[in-house]
C-alpha cells in the first residue's frame, strides 16, 4: 500500500511544499509551514469528497426551492437573540471566550433544554462524564434525556452518533479533535482545520445542529487558523470584565441573522439567567450627578442599549501626557480631542485623559464620539451633566455633528427609561419628539459646547 503524501502549506500566502522549512521560500514568514493532507491520499479522502453542504448538481436560482426556516429555542432567550432567533437545523456555531468564562455552562444549559424537546449529544474532550454530573447538578438541571459521550476522534465521534444522528451535537472543544488522517498532534493547526472540516461536512450532511467550544489566544481571538472562522456559520464570543458576574455574548459573525448582536447573561449559583433589562445594569444608581459622566445610547446589533460613558481628566505628571480608553478605541479618543482644539479652543494637551465605558461593554461605533467629548469636558471644567440627559452623535474633522443610524428608536428608548433631554444631530431630531422629552439639536460642535458650558 502506497504511503500518504504529506503537505506543508504556509498559513501567511498558502503556498505547498513538500517537506518542513523553519522560512516559507515564497513569502520568506518563518515558522508557518503546517501539516496539511494531500488531496487523494487518506483511506477516508475520497469517501469525503463531494456534498459539503449540498448536492453538486448544477441547479438555476429560480429553480431552488426554499423550505420555510424553521428555528428551535435554546432555552435561553439572550442565546436565541445572538443566534438570530433561534438555532437553525444544520448550521455550525463556534464560541469563544477566556478561560472559566462559562463557556461549557451556557452550552450545557441549552444542551439540557434542546434534549427535551429533541436529541441532543454532548461530546467532552476535556472533562470525564462524572464531571459534567456533577457540574448538571450543582446547576439544579437535571437533562435526563441529554446524551453524553467523551471522545476526541473525530471518525470515532461521527462513527458512534449512529442513524439516525441526534439534532443538535455540542463538542467542547476543538481543540482536543484529532483525526486518523494526520500525524501531527491534537491542538495543531492541521488537526483543528481538518477536524473543523469533517465536523462541518458532517453537520450540513446530516443536518444536525454543531456548537463547537474554541479556546482563545491572550489577544482574544480564537486559537487556531483563522479559516475555522471562515468555515463556520456563526462566530460567537464571551466578554467580561475580571470579577464581574455579567457576560457578554457577541456574535462577530452570523450567517442566519444580524452580526454584532449581543446578549447580557448574569452569571450565579444556578448557572446562567437572562438579563431581560441591560441598559439598567450599565447605567449609574448615584444619588447626585457627578463631572465627567455622561449616558450613550449605543446600537448594538439590533436594538438600542444606554451605557455610561466616564472621563477623567487631570494635569499630566510628565511630558507626555497619556490618552487610556477602556471600552473604545484609544486612537479614536485622540482624534476627537485634536477636533475639540480646532473647533471650540478648548486644548487638553497638557493633561492626561482617561475615558471608561461602564460595565465591561465595548463600543465600536462613531455615534460615541459626541457623547465621549461632553464627558472629557465635563470633568475638565468640572461641570455636571443633568441625569436626565442622554447624548449621541459623530463628529466629523470639520467639527460637524453628523447623524447616526437609528436616531429616533434611540430618543424612544432613552425616553422609556425616564431621560427627559437629548442632545443629538439636527438630522436625527425626531418630527415629534415623545412625550416628556425635550431633543436638543445640534449641527456642529460649537454648539453643543456651548449648551454644556452655557
Amino acid at each position: 500500500m502506497a504511503k500518504a503524501k504529506t503537505l506543508y502549506v504556509c498559513s501567511d500566502c498558502g503556498a505547498q511544499h513538500l517537506k518542513w522549512q523553519g522560512q516559507c521560500p515564497d513569502c520568506g514568514a518563518w515558522n508557518s509551514l503546517v501539516e496539511a493532507p494531500s488531496l487523494g491520499h487518506g483511506p477516508q479522502r475520497p469517501a469525503m469528497r463531494g456534498q459539503y453542504a449540498g448536492e453538486t448538481a448544477r441547479a438555476q436560482l429560480s429553480e431552488v426551492s426554499i423550505g420555510q426556516e424553521s428555528r428551535v429555542s435554546t432555552g435561553l432567550a439572550e442565546l436565541d437573540r445572538v443566534l438570530g432567533g433561534g438555532l437553525v437545523a444544520g448550521s455550525v456555531n463556534l464560541i469563544g471566550g477566556d478561560p472559566g468564562v462559562g463557556k461549557s455552562t451556557l452550552l450545557l444549559q441549552a444542551a439540557c433544554h434542546l434534549a427535551g424537546v429533541g436529541t441532543c449529544c454532548y461530546v467532552t474532550g476535556e472533562e470525564s462524564l462524572s464531571q459534567i454530573a456533577l457540574r448538571a447538578r450543582r446547576l439544579g438541571i437535571s437533562g435526563a434525556e441529554l446524551e453524553l459521550m467523551s471522545e476526541t476522534c473525530v471518525e470515532r465521534i461521527i462513527a458512534a452518533l449512529g442513524a439516525p444522528p441526534p439534532a443538535v451535537l455540542v463538542v467542547d472543544s476543538v481543540q482536543t479533535l484529532w483525526t486518523e488522517t494526520l500525524s501531527s498532534a491534537p491542538g495543531s493547526v492541521a488537526q483543528l482545520r481538518e477536524s473543523t472540516a469533517r465536523l462541518v461536512r458532517f453537520a450540513k450532511q446530516s443536518n444536525v445542529s454543531v456548537f463547537l467550544v474554541g479556546h482563545v489566544t491572550k489577544e482574544g481571538a480564537i486559537a487556531g487558523p483563522r479559516v475555522l472562522e471562515h468555515m463556520v456559520d456563526g462566530v460567537l464570543y464571551f466578554e467580561s470584565d475580571a470579577g464581574s458576574r455579567y457576560r457578554i455574548l457577541r456574535a462577530v459573525k452570523n450567517r442566519f441573522g444580524a452580526a454584532n448582536e449581543i446578549g447580557v447573561f448574569a452569571m450565579g449559583e444556578t448557572g446562567f439567567r437572562e438579563v431581560r433589562n441591560p441598559s439598567a445594569i450599565f447605567l449609574s444608581r448615584q444619588d447626585r450627578p457627578v463631572a465627567g459622566s455622561a449616558v450613550l445610547v449605543t446600537w448594538e446589533g439590533s436594538r438600542p442599549l444606554l451605557v455610561e460613558v466616564q472621563a477623567l481628566v487631570d494635569e499630566a505628571a510628565g511630558s507626555h501626557p497619556r490618552r487610556v480608553a477602556v471600552g473604545t478605541d484609544a486612537n479614536r479618543l485622540a482624534l476627537l480631542l485634536a477636533v475639540l482644539h480646532r473647533h471650540a479652543g478648548i486644548a487638553m494637551m497638557g493633561e492626561d485623559v482617561y475615558v471608561n465605558v461602564v460595565g465591561g461593554v465595548r463600543i465600536g461605533e462613531t455615534a460615541a464620539d459626541l457623547a465621549l467629548l461632553m464627558a472629557a469636558l465635563s470633568s475638565y471644567r468640572d461641570r455636571t451633566l443633568a441625569r436626565d440627559l442622554v447624548i449621541f452623535g459623530e463628529l466629523g474633522l470639520a467639527g460637524e455633528v453628523r447623524p447616526v443610524p437609528y436616531g429616533e428608536e434611540r430618543v424612544q428608548e432613552a425616553a422609556k427609561h425616564g431621560f427627559r433631554h437629548a442632545l443629538v444631530p439636527r438630522a436625527n431630531a425626531p418630527r415629534k419628539a415623545p412625550q416628556g422629552m425635550q431633543v436638543h439639536p445640534v449641527e456642529h460642535l460649537s454648539e453643543a459646547v456651548a449648551y454644556l458650558l452655557g
